[in-house]
C-alpha cells in the first residue's frame, strides 16, 4: 500500500455470519456446544463409560447443529426475533368500563 491510501473496509454493516450460520445462531450454537462440553465432563467424572460418553455428546451435538441450522434456515437474520415479538402482541383488548374511552375523547376534543 501506498503512502496516503486508505482501505477501505468492505464488511461494515453486514450481518455476523460463519459457514453459513448468521447473527444470533452462531451464539446458540456456541452456547450450546460449550453445554454438551461440560455435560461430557461431567458424565466423565461420574463415571460413565468415555465411549458411552463420547457417543451420547455426539449425537446430541448432531441434533443441536440440525436444529440451530433449522431456524437459521426457517428464521434468518431476524425472523425468529419478529416471530417472538409477535407473540407477544395481544390478539385485542378488552375494556370494561366506557369512562376510559370518554376520557380519550374529551382530551381529543379539548
Amino acid at each position: 500500500m501506498k503512502a496516503g491510501q486508505l482501505r477501505i473496509n468492505k464488511g461494515v454493516n453486514r450481518p455476523i455470519s460463519f459457514k453459513g450460520l448468521q447473527a444470533q445462531y452462531i451464539l446458540y450454537l456456541g452456547i450450546g456446544l460449550l453445554v454438551l462440553l461440560l455435560l461430557f465432563a461431567i458424565a466423565y467424572l461420574l463415571g460413565i463409560s468415555f465411549w458411552i460418553a463420547g457417543i451420547g455428546c455426539g449425537f446430541l451435538a448432531y441434533l443441536l447443529v440440525e436444529g440451530v441450522a433449522g431456524m437459521n434456515k426457517k428464521y434468518g437474520e431476524h425472523g425468529m426475533k419478529k416471530r417472538m415479538a409477535h407473540r407477544r402482541v395481544p390478539s385485542g383488548l378488552k375494556v370494561r368500563d366506557r369512562g376510559f374511552i370518554r376520557k380519550l375523547k374529551q382530551t381529543k376534543n379539548g
